[in-house]
Order: C-alpha cells, then sequence, then structure tokens
C-alpha cells in the first residue's frame, strides 16, 4: 500500500472542524483590558485580611543548574528543584508570583553555579524584587561522585540527594541549612551474633541536615563531601556501583566485620558531625530497608552545639 492509498481510507473533518466537534467555540467579545497599566492588580491589594503569613511563593520548579565538587566529576550539570518563598503582612492580598521565576531565568541566563555565595546574592536580591524584608530559597538536586571498585580500582557513578536552603532577612541577615541523604550498607549485629554463620544486611539511608557557622567557606570546604564521608566511612561498607568478584568478597568481608544497627549508625555520624568545626547544628536520620521484614528501621537524633554555651 503506497501513502496515496493510506491517505483516501478516512476522510476526516479539518482541523478546525475536528476542534468544534469536541467542544471549540468562537472567541467571545472581549471587553477587559489587555495593557498591564491598565489591568487591576488584585495581588497588590492592600486591606486588613486578618494574619500575617509566614511564606508565600512557588515550590516544585524544576531547573537545570551547574554544581562543582571535589570530587569527580568536579563540574557537573544537573537538574534542581526548587522553592521560594516570603512572607507578606496582613495587610497584603498577596505576592508577585512572577517575579521568582523572572529572577530565576535572570540568574540561569549569567550562568547559574549552585553555591551557597550566590544563593545568599540570591535572596537578598529577590527580597529586594518583592518588596519585602525576607525570602527563602531551597534547591535539591542529585549530586553524582566518582566510585571505585576496592580491589578492582574500576569506577562507576554513585549519586546522593543535595539540598541547600537559605534565608534572608534585612534585620538579622542569612540561615543557611544544607542536608544530604546517602546511602549505605548494614550489616545486622544481632543476626550476626545469634547465627550460626552469615548475618542479613540491608541498605540504609541515612539523612543529615546541618546548620552552618556564619563564617563558613565552601571555597575551602565541600560540605557535601564532608557529610558524605560522615555517613559511609560509619557504615558496615559502602555502596558501590561496579563491583567484580573480588570487589563483591571485600565489601561482604567488611560488613560482616563492622555490623551496625541503625541506632548505631545514627549516634556515630552525628559524632562526626559534632567533631566538624563549622556545624552548629546538627539533624541525623537512619532508614534500613530491612532484608527480613517488610517494615523499615528508623533512627533519628538532633543536637544543637550552642546549647552548650548558655
Amino acid at each position: 500500500m503506497n501513502q496515496t492509498d493510506l491517505n483516501t481510507i478516512k476522510q476526516l473533518p479539518s482541523k478546525e472542524e475536528r476542534h468544534k466537534l469536541f467542544g471549540s467555540v468562537d472567541p467571545g467579545p472581549r471587553t477587559k483590558p489587555v495593557e498591564k497599566s491598565e489591568m487591576k492588580d488584585l495581588q497588590n491589594a492592600r486591606e486588613d485580611f486578618l494574619f500575617d503569613l509566614d511564606a508565600v511563593g512557588i515550590s516544585n520548579v524544576k531547573h537545570p543548574i551547574r554544581i562543582n565538587s571535589t570530587m569527580k566529576p568536579e563540574i557537573q550539570t544537573t537538574i534542581g528543584t526548587f522553592k521560594f518563598a516570603s512572607s507578606i503582612k496582613q495587610g497584603s492580598k498577596g505576592t508577585n508570583m512572577s517575579r521568582f521565576t523572572e529572577q530565576l531565568d535572570q540568574y540561569h541566563n549569567e550562568g547559574f553555579a549552585i553555591d551557597i555565595t550566590t544563593l545568599k546574592r540570591f535572596t537578598k536580591e529577590l527580597a529586594g524584587r518583592l518588596k519585602q524584608k525576607d525570602s527563602m530559597v531551597e534547591v535539591s538536586y542529585p549530586w553524582f561522585f566518582e566510585r571505585k571498585g576496592p580491589f578492582s580500582d574500576l569506577a562507576g557513578m554513585n549519586h546522593a540527594d543535595a539540598t541547600i536552603k537559605v534565608n534572608y532577612h534585612e534585620e538579622t541577615g542569612f540561615d543557611v541549612e544544607v542536608s544530604l541523604t546517602g546511602k549505605i550498607t548494614t550489616l545486622c549485629p544481632c543476626s550476626k551474633e545469634i547465627s550460626e554463620y552469615s548475618a542479613h544486611n540491608q541498605r540504609g539511608n541515612v539523612t543529615m541536615s546541618i546548620e552552618l557557622t556564619d563564617d563558613f567557606n565552601e571555597d575551602e570546604i565541600d560540605w557535601k563531601h564532608q557529610l558524605l564521608e560522615a555517613a559511609e566511612s560509619n557504615a558496615s561498607a559502602r555502596i558501590h556501583p561496579v563491583l567484580k568478584r573480588p570487589d563483591e568478597k571485600a565489601v561482604t568481608e567488611q560488613a560482616y566485620e563492622n555490623p551496625r544497627f541503625v541506632e548505631d549508625i545514627v549516634r556515630l555520624v552525628a559524632a562526626d558531625l559534632y567533631e566538624l568545626p563549622f556545624v552548629t547544628k546538627f539533624y541525623v536520620a537512619c532508614r534500613n530497608e530491612e532484608s527480613i521484614h517488610l517494615h523499615d528501621a528508623i533512627a533519628e537524633v538532633t543536637y544543637d552545639k550552642r546549647d552548650e554555651t548558655n
């Protein structure tokens, strides 16, 4: 069958007629202004609207970003998921939502590298654009890093989920919180203790959130690498993208030699974060995807080092 034969099998109405068939109608009369200066601005209405609002903005905004890393690949592009907000007073009805994405596009055109210094500048400029005293930006993204097999030295890519949150207020300045969720291997100490041979293990998910000191210098310290190391160095074993048989033997034996309860992981990671001089407050959580249960095992801890000086 040739192309001519295919086109003559069914005679369809025109595209315009098809649209009308499925509900499209002709445009009605236009009576409202088309110029922005003549349009009514409901969001900027001023009246008593009952309550101040802590945060108004937009979330789940996906956008390409660039990040730097002290681990290979040292420069990488990835997808950031953004949240933007500011507070508004009782006398304001709303905020100008388009200004959040306006500024995001402006930074993108200038080459948007995601780092704390840039996000501080972003939030301060955003507060000015919104004509508010404060603003907040939060961006989450997958961070990739090279991992080699312990015996073969064959490399592959692992990733962890990173987040930076910056709050700005013109009176108090900046608050910065960073987070990382990475995956580890844990081997059950109880299973090892009671079994004649072997022990069950599972994949653990370690989430760490830290508040940074005012003098934290990201040019000297890669916080992502520091948090990843805190999680992985306290695990039964690290996760690897490429494992040959000698690698698998090494990882399996390492896990057996370093059994960890979920409680152990949280306490050991907390100890490492406590020793980091640029951390003021931290939160650590571990969730183990149990291999012999249908449930997950969890543990969490929050600690504020500033309480020790009060």
